[in-house]
């Protein structure tokens, strides 16, 4: 398994398929960066010599904008937005769907599991509960 900007790429894969794996590369960037690194994108990530790896790191260094720097610069936009007030960052705060989607059913990724309002009782409760009460 190569390791690419601290990240375990699968050795078995084609390197075009692998570079995916890293945080911010997709099949685009991916296809640019075995080109642009002049890296065959059929060959496996284990077949690749150091020389090659160290082109593919290089250019990914200089060009592109990837894993912890990426993943800092999402979290940095998704704070400034909370922090004015902005729709979007209540919606981030509150947990909801930001982009329109609507909520009054499904959006259960970022709502989370259903959480039942009202009176819940157990079936024991409910039986006694019925015996109580006088039949009309």
């Amino acid at each position: 398994m190569p390791r690419i900007l601290g990240v375990d790429i699968p050795g078995k894969k084609h390197i075009e398929y692998a570079l995916r794996y890293i945080y911010g590369i997709g099949p685009t960037v991916a296809r640019e960066v075995t080109s642009k690194a002049k890296v065959d994108p059929r060959k496996r990530a284990d077949d690749l010599s150091d020389e090659e790896l160290a082109r593919i790191i290089n250019v990914l260094q200089t060009g592109y904008r990837v894993e912890g720097d990426l993943r800092r610069e999402v979290a940095q936009n998704i704070r400034r937005l909370i922090s004015i007030g902005s729709y979007r960052g209540v919606r981030h705060k509150r947990g909801l769907p930001v982009r329109g989607q609507r909520t009054s059913t499904n959006a259960r990724t970022r709502k989370g599991p259903r959480r039942t309002v009202g009176a819940v009782r157990s079936k024991e409760v409910r039986t006694a509960m019925k015996k109580d009460t006088p039949a009309s």
